[in-house]
């Protein structure tokens, strides 16, 4: 025969109850109904076939039967023993949920590919990312990933990376059908637009074109969505700088020109003044960030000075006499 236990939710009542010797505190410490006490004690009553508490009439309170007093010692014993192997259980564990938001782009780009380094170095957390496009989104996040001038009143807000933007393509439309080699090229090839973000109107207006329709081409209002069809050999979009340098460490794309924009806007880590005085893991993400973008900003700088250096090289060769 199986080994029977009783209803476990009703011998935490009986001993909240008999502990406090009051059905109304047994319910205010378990957050029941009076009515939820009662009818627990009931059960267990039943199930043990005998009387547990002496009902001493209205606002005379309780007391323990025989029965009630021999069964609460071996009762309270129980559950102690359950809190305490529960919490030697989660200590083994002691996991925290940190709750991230960022922008949907970035967070597919940027904070994706390398979150990996801060979980290998915190695996005790889970993060918890949200895509959020508005501020109203992020409501519950402990840590922002924000785009823009960085003026946000009461928080703090650390820039971590800059912003520059320029063309990019897939390698294949460099010496395809329709050879990309100058920027006058762009009237054969379809512009691809980020509708959220600096147009192409800026970009062939910097770059001395005229004759370039800055409207033509798909538009799309996420960025990612932007590089992926670039990646795809769709056309040519106006690259962000942090979105697309692994792409163009990898080779996925490549910057056909050297004309770059700098952006008004920046990458900043935000956070309350309260969490990151108070909460090192609040402080620890703060911090891995700033740093991941101090690396990434340097890797960027280093690629686009070198591929301008290559721009310089090759149109000092192209203006060179035969």
């Amino acid at each position: 025969m199986g080994r029977r236990l009783p209803p476990l939710n009703a011998l935490v009542v009986f001993e909240a109850a008999a502990r406090h010797l009051s059905f109304t505190r047994a319910s205010e410490e378990l957050h029941v109904t009076q009515a939820a006490v009662s009818h627990q004690i009931k059960s267990i009553e039943d199930y043990l076939g005998v009387t547990l508490f002496h009902r001493l009439g209205r606002g005379q309170g309780l007391t323990l039967t025989d029965a009630g007093r021999q069964y609460l010692p071996t009762i309270a014993s129980a559950l102690e023993t359950i809190r305490i192997g529960t919490e030697a259980v989660c200590r083994t564990r002691t996991q925290r949920v940190l709750n991230i938001a960022t922008l949907d782009s970035f967070g597919s780009r940027w904070l994706l590919p390398r979150l990996g380094r801060f979980m290998r170095d915190h695996a005790n957390v889970d993060v918890r990312i949200t895509a959020a496009e508005m501020e109203y989104d992020a409501r519950n996040a402990e840590v922002e990933i924000r785009y823009g001038a960085g003026t946000w009143p009461e928080l703090e807000a650390v820039r971590f990376m800059t912003e520059s933007i320029f063309p990019v393509c897939s390698p294949e439309l460099l010496n395809g059908p329709k050879p990309l080699q100058t920027p006058a090229d762009l009237k054969r090839h379809t512009l691809l637009h980020d509708v959220m973000t600096t147009g192409w109107r800026d970009w062939l207006a910097a770059a001395g074109l005229t004759d370039v329709d800055p409207e033509r081409g798909p538009g799309f209002n996420h960025s990612n969505l932007v590089i992926q069809a670039a990646e795809m050999g769709e056309g040519v979009a106006l690259g962000r700088g942090a979105l697309v340098i692994d792409a163009l460490t990898n080779g996925t794309l490549v910057r056909p020109f050297h004309l770059t924009l700098p952006s008004p806007f920046a990458y900043y880590v935000v956070t309350t003044a309260r969490r990151s005085d108070s909460d090192p893991l609040v402080r620890a993400f703060r911090d891995w960030v700033i740093e991941e973008g101090r690396t990434s900003q340097q890797q960027l700088d280093q690629l686009l000075a070198t591929q301008g250096a290559a721009f310089s090289a090759a149109l000092g060769a192209d203006e060179s006499p035969p």
